[in-house]
């Protein structure tokens, strides 16, 4: 499959159809995805940083897919808006499996070099996510 940009195919690869193979051949090893942090509370840094982070929403929602509704392409930036639905299956985001529906949007910002991406500004609606899992939060 021919996709228009890297970020296409990180988000078809990567998340919809679970190729974790995928991280190492587009997030450079010094790629930094701003907004995504790991267990230390510091910005995941490297596919082997990303890997762990990934792991968790593929097994807490193993039917997780992204469609991609608008592209916006500045230079080596891409930005892309994306609705994001599945079903809160397994533990590892959010507690105990609900087997509850999420759907919520988010904003992806890539910087692409040599076809990888060695930076990304996420913002996803996780708040909408953890109201539509029944959690309370304080």
């Amino acid at each position: 499959m021919v996709y228009a940009t890297p970020l296409h195919r990180w988000f078809e690869e990567v998340w919809n159809q679970g190729r974790e193979s995928t991280i190492d051949e587009l997030m450079a090893p010094d790629g930094i995805a701003h907004g995504v942090v790991g267990p230390d509370g510091k910005e995941i840094i490297g596919p082997a940083a990303f890997k762990p982070f990934y792991r968790q929403f593929r097994t807490a929602f193993p039917d997780l897919h992204f469609k991609i509704e608008d592209t916006l392409i500045d230079g080596a930036k891409v930005c892309v808006r994306c609705s994001v639905t599945g079903t809160h299956k397994g533990h590892g985001v959010a507690g105990a499996p609900t087997n509850r529906a999420i759907n919520v949007t988010g904003t992806c910002i890539a910087r692409i070099e040599n076809g990888r991406i060695v930076e990304g500004w996420n913002n996803f609606d996780f708040l909408s996510m953890y109201q539509q899992l029944g959690m309370q939060l304080s």
